[in-house]
């Protein structure tokens, strides 16, 4: 199933998962206009199709002590395939890493990384990213807060381009 092949049902039913992935399917089925089995049907089919990767909760960091959030950009001085591989797999390994994603330009990679204070991020960044092999250069800038967060994708975009097409 192609993102061209996906129905206005299934745009809508992803559209609403991607708002509250926890309502019941009879709840999701009565917002999409269907009846709860067909509906289930659907989203096993956009599941098995991977439409919908999984599911979470949105969890306040702040609330859990992880006051400081940063974005790291690496540079690394090599950009061969094993080595941009390697350094994907020690990002994965590292816990304070939240968000690993390789760029063109300028850096390789950017990091969102999260932490408990400033003392602890210092460390990772010592002791983890800049001693890590391969990387040249890191540059790190702190957040001071959050002006926006939307997960997903806009569905009005993807409903003017069904429209469109």
């Amino acid at each position: 199933m192609s993102a061209a092949r996906l129905d206005e049902i299934d745009r809508k039913i992803l559209a609403e998962l991607q708002s509250d992935g926890r309502m019941t399917n009879v709840e999701l089925a009565r917002r999409v206009g269907i009846s709860a089995p067909p509906c289930l049907r659907r989203v096993r089919a956009l599941e098995e199709a991977g439409f919908i990767t999984g599911y979470h909760a949105d969890i306040n960091a702040h609330e859990l002590g992880f006051d400081v959030q940063v974005f790291a950009s690496v540079r690394l001085v090599s950009q061969s395939e094993k080595d941009l591989a390697a350094f994907e797999a020690l990002a994965r390994e590292w816990p304070l890493v939240r968000e690993c994603h390789m760029l063109n330009g300028e850096i390789d990679f950017i990091l969102k990384c999260v932490s408990p204070d400033l003392p602890s991020f210092q460390r990772f960044l010592t002791e983890c990213l800049t001693s890590a092999p391969n990387v040249a250069s890191v540059k790190t800038s702190l957040v001071i807060r959050c002006a926006k967060s939307e997960p997903g994708v806009p569905f009005s975009v993807v409903e003017q381009r069904a429209a469109a097409s």
